[in-house]
């Protein structure tokens, strides 16, 4: 999975581990490293089956680990695809699946293609072509969908799901409409009408029936997913699901929260910090309305050579009513992001800085707060006198790749009377996912506690 792999935490609200993120790169790594200890006794090292072979291992292991909401392993694992059919990326990945068929047994996958059905012209006709030519390119591939998840702007017509289940060979109750809605919490509602979890479960021999779920047909490749009984509860009770897909459409009052960052023009860099927005601005009861601001766009050097960007640029922050400064990479709009930081603290503006905006928030508390005028971070200027912000004792210096201080780490909360400590239930103690490479210098905390800064 992609970018979507946080969708899957935030709507099952499960927490995955960086197993469940298989990508090329991994994959690659893995083959590299099995041909130089020896693993395939001097063979020649091919994309088949060498390389399909590592994505179905792959699978296989991640399938049988336990997830925050499992004891055990769990009984249906989704293996998302992206990409379109018959790109060259995803060759491979459909040869592995198809294989992974024959090795689990048909009956043990389920496969299910999202396929467009675009609507044409003022009538509203819904063509069919496009979802039909993906699902020839996936048979070529020796892939048959078991369900086409058809996204269309309008909900699908009775004779274009006719006419797919016939030039798809699909059962007609397997043809979904994935359509527009007002918001994305109604899209569980919406497979649940069409009795999406029954026919996939069906489809898998999972009997939910009676008071157990008996798993039938376990897969031999691994002893975790094995022939088993285990407790099954009522169909999924959806009444809480409904109450926030309602919530999040009643709700009038605007909340305006400015992002300070430096990749503005590609809203999905910053994917998860949005989704963090909109699930609080929901249980907040305000609707979010999010102010996009390019950092570069505040520094004073702007108002010689794009005045009206400048202009815009502060007339916008100061219309806000919080400010979210994101991470980045580089000395681009570092300024910006501290000037930022500065009206924030001192117009009492409530201000989040995240991995670079905590840096930046930092540099201008030591600049102004502290007087010391060349305060920097050891990212942007590693000669610089008072570094403010440093490599942490466990990050290389010099690689870039695969340094970061990454996954969940143990935080500390020590002032009771803190915004955090209330923030998060009175826990003294949290947990927190991390991805940087530089902290605050330890040496320069006690100067910042003593001025005022809380860690």
């Amino acid at each position: 999975a992609d970018l979507d792999l946080g969708n899957y935490e935030r709507f099952l609200d499960i927490t995955l581990s960086s197993a469940h993120n298989i990508t090329s790169g991994k994959i690659y790594e893995k083959v590299i490293k099995r041909e130089r200890t020896g693993d395939y006794l001097g063979k020649t090292v091919q994309m088949i089956p060498h390389v399909t072979d590592a994505v179905q291992d792959w699978i296989l292991q991640v399938a049988a680990q336990p997830t925050s909401k499992s004891p055990g392993a769990p009984h249906i694992c989704l293996i998302e695809l992206g990409g379109t059919v018959g790109d060259i990326e995803s060759a491979v990945y459909l040869e592995a699946l198809q294989q992974f068929q024959h090795r689990a047994g048909i009956e043990n996958v389920c496969m299910i293609h999202v396929g467009l059905v675009p609507v044409m012209g003022v009538v509203g006709e819904q063509k069919t072509k496009p979802c039909q030519h993906s699902v020839k390119l996936l048979r070529e591939a020796g892939i048959k969908p078991d369900f086409l998840f058809c996204r269309s702007e309008q909900p699908l017509h009775d004779e274009t799901r006719a006419k797919l289940a016939l030039f798809c060979q699909t059962p007609e109750d397997h043809v979904i409409s994935l359509h527009d809605v007002a918001n994305v919490y109604k899209v569980p509602l919406m497979l649940d009408e069409q009795n999406v979890g029954k026919l996939v479960l069906e489809r898998l021999h999972l009997d939910v029936d009676g008071p157990t779920r008996t798993i039938k047909n376990g897969l031999p490749p691994s002893p975790a997913i094995n022939t088993t009984t285990v407790d099954s509860s009522s169909p999924a009770n959806l009444t809480d699901w409904r109450a926030l897909a309602e919530k999040a459409e009643k709700i009038s009052e605007d909340v305006v929260i400015g992002v300070v960052g430096k990749y503005t023009g590609l809203q999905d860099s910053y994917l998860s910090v949005i989704k963090s927005l909109k699930h609080a601005s929901i249980d907040a009861g305000v609707r979010l309305v999010i102010e996009w601001i390019e950092a570069s766009d505040l520094e004073p050097n702007q108002r010689t050579h794009a005045p009206e960007r400048y202009d815009s640029a502060w007339k916008r922050l100061k219309e806000c009513n919080g400010i979210l400064c994101p991470g980045g990479f580089g000395d681009r709009g570092i300024e910006g992001k501290a000037l930022c930081a500065r009206y924030c603290r001192e117009t009492n503006t409530p201000y989040f800085g995240i991995c670079l905006g905590l840096q930046t928030a930092v540099i201008s508390y030591c600049r102004d707060v502290l007087g010391l005028e060349d305060a920097n971070s050891a990212e942007f200027d590693p000669s610089a006198n008072t570094q403010c912000c440093v490599f942490m004792p466990e990050v290389s210096t010099t690689a870039m790749g695969g340094t970061m201080r990454l996954g969940s780490r143990v935080t500390i909360i020590k002032d009771p009377d803190s915004l955090a400590y209330k923030l998060y239930g009175g826990q003294p103690v949290v947990y927190e996912r991390h991805r940087h490479r530089y902290e605050v210098n330890p040496q320069l905390v006690p100067q910042l506690e003593a001025a005022g800064m809380r860690f």
